[in-house]
Formats: structure tokens, sequence, C-alpha cells
């Protein structure tokens, strides 16, 4: 009768033991669009990209690398370094010079012509090296997202 006992009792000390370790948050890949494009006189597009941290932990942004695609164009390389610290559920942006190919430039300005009732399809992929508040190495993270973006009224050469 007491060795039963005995065994009951160790079992429930050592998951009361397990239970008290550190509760690890967790994380998830991020979500990146594009907020604002402008096209610069010299030809170069500035982006404003948005992150969206989609994790239940801070993470520490350092880099992106990707591709960007107009309409169903041949991608571009979408490359930045930079250092962002993003909390958990939250967002920030960064800017980007990109040269696009003279098509995508076409694209844009094609759609500017129909006014701000125009839109052109963009896709972001790629990943992006983040460190998670509870890791001590950033890790890479895949992220594919798409959408669509309008001329600015009243803007020249923006679009959201």
């Amino acid at each position: 009768m007491k060795r039963p006992f005995q065994i009951l009792m160790l079992a429930l000390l050592a998951t009361g033991l397990i239970a008290c370790g550190p509760a690890r948050k967790s994380v998830f890949p991020p979500t990146l669009s594009i907020q604002q494009l402008v096209q610069q006189p010299d030809g170069e597009w500035r982006l404003t990209v948005r992150i969206q941290n989609n994790s239940y932990d801070e993470m520490d942004f350092k880099s992106i690398e990707g591709r960007l695609q107009i309409a169903a164009l041949i991608p571009i390389r979408l490359h930045a370094r930079f250092e962002r610290d993003i909390p958990e559920l939250a967002g920030d942006v960064i800017e980007i010079d990109v040269l696009p190919t003279p098509a995508m430039s076409l694209a844009l300005q094609a759609a500017a012509g129909k006014g701000s009732a125009a839109a052109v399809a963009y896709r972001i992929s790629g990943s992006a090296s983040a460190r998670p508040e509870q890791e001590k190495q950033p890790r890479d993270f895949s992220f594919d997202g798409s959408g669509w973006i309008s001329p600015v009224p009243g803007i020249a050469n923006t679009w959201r």
C-alpha cells in the first residue's frame, strides 16, 4: 500500500517541477506588404515596406532578402539590412530603394493613366532574418505576401 502511494507522489512532484519551467512564447513568420511606392525622378522606386510581427514575442529584425514582382512581370531583387525591434503583434516600416525593370515602370504608367481607380497587383516573397526575444541567434523566416497598389490622388508618382 505504501509503495503505490510513493510512486504517485513522485509522479506528481515530477509533473509539478516540469510545469515550473519558463513559458515559451509562440513565434510565427512575419507578414510583409508594400505600404507606399514612390517613383523617384532618376527612375528608382522608394518602397515603404511594412513588417508585421505576428509572434507573441518581440522580434529583432536584421534584414530581408527576397523578390518583388509587379503584375505578372519578371521579379526583381528586394534586399535590405536594418535594425528594427518590433514588439509582439505590432508592425513597423522600412524604406528600400529598388531599380525596376522598364516593363515594371511601363505597367505603373499605364495604370496611372486610368486615374485613382486603377490598381496594379504585386507580390513580395523571400525571407526575413530576425531574432526572437527568447533566443540567442537570429533565424530566417519565410514570407510571401501579395496585394494591390493604386495611384494616390493629388500626389504625383505615389502609389499605395
